[in-house]
C-alpha cells in the first residue's frame, strides 16, 4: 500500500501546476486572440474537431461550464462562422454542433501555431523524458478529471473538513454579525 502524499508533496504540485497553468494561460490567450476568438471560443472548436458533432451539453460538460456560458460561446463562434448547427438524428427537438469549413480551417492554423510552441518546448528534453511528460502529464488530467466526475460533474466541491480555517471575508462577516448594532450577548 502506497503512503498518502505529505502536504509538502501537494503543496509542490500545487506551485508547479498553478506555473504551467499561469504560463499556458497567458501565452494561449495571447497567440489564440490574434485569431479572433478567445481561449474558451478556442477550446469549443478544440472540442469539436476531437468528439465531431456534438449536443451543446456535450460541449459545456467537455469544457466545465454551465450550459448557459457554453451556449453564449457557442452563439459567438457561430455568428463568426465557425460553428454550424443541424437536427439531432435521433432527438427532432435537439440539434448538433459541428465545425463548418472555416471553423476547421481556423483551429487547424490555430493548433498549427500551439503546436510548432510545443514542439520547441519539447526540443530541450530527451526523447525518453518527452515520452514520460507525456505519459505523466496524462495520467494527472485523467485523475482530475475522474475526481470532478466522481464529485458530480462540479469542479469546486470544498466540504468543512477540507476547508476548516475561514476565509479574511468569512471573518469579518460572522465578526459583523455578533458584534455591535443589534447584536445581543
Amino acid at each position: 500500500m502506497q503512503k498518502p502524499p505529505s502536504i509538502e508533496e501537494a503543496r509542490a504540485l500545487h506551485r508547479v501546476l498553478l506555473d504551467l497553468k499561469r504560463l499556458y494561460q497567458f501565452t494561449d490567450r495571447d497567440r489564440v486572440c490574434c485569431f479572433d476568438v478567445s481561449v474558451t471560443q478556442c477550446w469549443a472548436l478544440e472540442a469539436l474537431r476531437r468528439s465531431g458533432p456534438s449536443s451543446l451539453n456535450e460541449v459545456a460538460a467537455e469544457l466545465y461550464l454551465e450550459k448557459s456560458t457554453a451556449s453564449r460561446v457557442v452563439a459567438v463562434l457561430e455568428r463568426k462562422g465557425y460553428v454550424g448547427r443541424e437536427r439531432h438524428p435521433q432527438d427532432g427537438r435537439a440539434v448538433l454542433l459541428s465545425l463548418t469549413p472555416a471553423g476547421l480551417k481556423l483551429y487547424e492554423r490555430i493548433e498549427g501555431e500551439m503546436l510548432a510552441q510545443e514542439r520547441a518546448l519539447l526540443a530541450e528534453f530527451a526523447p525518453e523524458v518527452r515520452r514520460a511528460m507525456v505519459r505523466l502529464i496524462g495520467r494527472l488530467a485523467e485523475a482530475g478529471r475522474a475526481r470532478v466526475v466522481a464529485e458530480g460533474g462540479r469542479c469546486c466541491v470544498v466540504s468543512g473538513a477540507e476547508f476548516a480555517e475561514e476565509t479574511p471575508k468569512q471573518a469579518r462577516t460572522q465578526t459583523r454579525r455578533t458584534s455591535g448594532s443589534g447584536a445581543r450577548s
